[in-house]
């Protein structure tokens, strides 16, 4: 396996993976246009694992506002769940966020998603209850 950043060429393999994955919730946000604004501003924080073949196996976008980071679309392959790909993708997210000067990183699971919330969970990250999230359109 082979990590790295992820680029805006691994667009529309990172898609595929993301409509595959049981739990993800897409959105207009997801499009090529606002994925490659999120990298640009992001540049060296998200990345990508690439099988032995060629293709792609899983992804980590990450991002902070200069204070907090936050995690988005941690993706594995199913044929390739369970090998340590998802914890690779993270502990190099919270590498470059450390670099960064950033202390803190969160991340959204959406209720339903109990795959998503055992793999958080499983990999030590708290489960914060008291906290709604507000949405607004711009």
């Amino acid at each position: 396996m082979i990590y790295r950043e992820m680029t805006k060429e691994d667009y529309s393999a990172a898609y595929g993976l993301w409509e595959n994955t049981k739990g993800m919730g897409l959105s207009a946000a997801d499009s090529r246009e606002e994925i490659v604004r999120f990298l640009e501003r992001n540049r060296g924080l998200s990345h990508v694992c690439i099988a032995k073949g060629g293709g792609l196996a899983g992804t980590a976008l990450c991002g902070h506002d200069g204070r907090r980071g936050f995690l988005y679309h941690v993706a594995v392959d199913s044929r390739y769940r369970g090998t340590g790909i998802g914890r690779g993708l993270v502990a190099r997210c919270l590498d470059r966020l450390r670099a960064e000067g950033i202390a803190k990183c969160h991340l959204m699971v959406i209720e339903s998603n109990g795959d998503g919330q055992r793999f958080w969970s499983g990999i030590g990250w708290e489960l914060r209850n008291g906290i709604l999230l507000y949405s607004h359109s711009t």
